[in-house]
């Protein structure tokens, strides 16, 4: 005999309670965009808080070799702290004999030495980079990223940058070199959303498990079960380390940062095809149910920290590293990353396809079908179309990893990513919850067979809510 299933307030819920429920979601969404778009901006450059501006090779000393070299130009970044975050050295060539409509491209060999201000001796970067670089160039060149580091580590940097071996000297013009780092009062709003949504997903938390207690973990429903760990996640994505960021001089808090964020994404995938199959099969065998789908997800997760690891690594070595440096191996993950992500998208929509044929055919359409798949549909598209808008297609690009274009350009973009994930699982939480009079009843069984809950069960289990409220208040 099939086992009940914990009650939970989605089938108690009317559709006035599902309104009520989706304009919270969307209010609370929708006011942290507002938050956003009034907030400072994520990126700065020296230009916006120095007044003389970017620094330019016609106020710098230039040294003319025989093999055609430019430089060493010597570069002071302006005072930074650990809420800057991260720094980039930015150049742009002016193409002084570019005809109009047509374009060419520089190579040359970029020579960098890193160093602290106080002294010449070199840092752990500090000895001499040199990488082969070719620029495109029209009227005025693409913007060349000479280094980037991924944490602050030091109040004050030298740079020296020098352009060497020119095969076209005759083409290079003015020369303007740009710092772009975080804006610290983008880091300060950082620091207090992330840290209200961990509260809250914290709070979250400790109440549905509590609503549950009293109940056995084998009658918990597979929605039940699955939020308990994925409100764990949630709060492992709002980084409850992140204050060690700012504290410490280690790239080890970031990479956590990215671990975490990969787990918990990664962990809301697997939540999706588990719930899709197992809302239509009550017999869940971990080598036949749940294994595919933690391979498939495991690769994803794998590539994901993989990609975020390797980058890491090569900043450390050194800071002048590109991707485009390394275009083989880049390439190679990138492939396999969209593969698998092309493998789960399939997988997931035969999953939903086949819950749908299945339940469309019974006398009651599932509510639990229609709630998950509303709210998740929602929740991608979204995410997609601020994904579009704000990235277009570099994803495709060769390179993106420690690219400007793959930072959030303001904070309402920021807060976007972030608010629709923790408002989502809230919701999810609410909702999957027991009531206060929750029963264990065969109606709320969770099978696919007997779960659908005709309009004769409504009322019974109505009913018996009510009855159980009314005789608690009296009592």
């Amino acid at each position: 005999m099939t086992e009940g299933s914990v009650q939970m307030r989605l089938h108690l819920m009317t559709k006035r309670h599902f309104l009520l429920v989706l304009l919270t979601f969307f209010g609370s969404f929708i006011a942290v965009v507002i938050v956003g778009t009034v907030g400072p901006t994520i990126l700065k450059s020296q230009a916006d808080s120095h007044p003389l501006g970017a620094h330019n090779s016609s106020q710098l000393d230039e040294q003319f070799s025989d093999f055609y070299s430019v430089g060493p130009f010597i570069l002071y970044p302006p005072s930074l702290s650990k809420f800057n975050q991260q720094l980039w050295l930015l150049s742009q060539i002016t193409n002084q004999k570019h005809v109009q409509g047509s374009s060419m491209k520089i190579t040359m060999e970029v020579q960098v030495q890193l160093s602290t201000e106080s002294s010449d001796k070199a840092t752990p970067y500090g000895k001499q980079i040199n990488h082969n670089r070719i620029v495109e160039c029209k009227e005025v060149c693409d913007d060349l990223v000479i280094m980037h580091l991924g944490f602050i580590s030091e109040q004050s940097y030298r740079v020296e940058v020098t352009f060497a071996r020119l095969a076209n000297r005759e083409f290079f013009g003015n020369v303007t070199f740009k710092w772009t780092y975080y804006n610290a009062a983008f880091t300060q709003l950082e620091i207090w959303f992330r840290f209200g949504f961990l509260v809250l997903a914290f709070l979250a938390t400790c109440l549905f498990v509590y609503s549950l207690k009293k109940f056995t973990f084998r009658n918990w429903s597979i929605e039940q079960k699955w939020m308990s760990i994925l409100l764990l996640f949630l709060c492992l994505y709002n980084n409850p380390l992140l204050p060690l960021s700012f504290l410490v001089s280690s790239w080890i808090p970031g990479m956590l940062d990215a671990l975490f964020q990969a787990t918990f994404l990664s962990g809301l995938l697997l939540f999706w095809l588990c719930a899709y199959h197992g809302i239509r099969q009550s017999e869940r065998r971990f080598f036949k149910f749940y294994l595919p789908k933690l391979m498939i997800v495991f690769l994803i997760w794998l590539s994901a920290v993989t990609l975020a690891s390797w980058q890491k690594y090569n900043e450390l070595e050194d800071p002048g590293y590109n991707a485009d440096l390394d275009t083989k191996n880049f390439m190679g993950f990138k492939v396999t990353f969209f593969v698998v992500i092309g493998l789960y998208v399939l997988y997931l929509l035969y999953l939903v396809v086949r819950a749908f044929v299945e339940m469309i055919n019974s006398s009651h359409f599932d509510i639990r079908f229609k709630f998950l798949s509303g709210l998740m549909f929602t929740v991608l598209a979204i995410s997609i179309a601020i994904t579009v808008l704000r990235f277009g297609n570099w994803s495709l690009q060769p390179t993106f990893i420690s690219g400007l274009t793959t930072q959030y350009n303001n904070s309402a973009e920021f807060l976007a990513f972030y608010g629709l994930l923790n408002f989502y699982m809230l919701t999810m939480a609410f909702v999957y919850s027991p009531t206060k009079y929750a029963l264990i009843d065969s109606h709320f069984q969770d099978d696919p067979m007997t779960s659908m809950i005709s309009g004769s069960d409504d009322e019974t289990s109505l009913k018996a809510w009510h009855a159980a409220r009314e005789s608690d208040s009296e009592g």
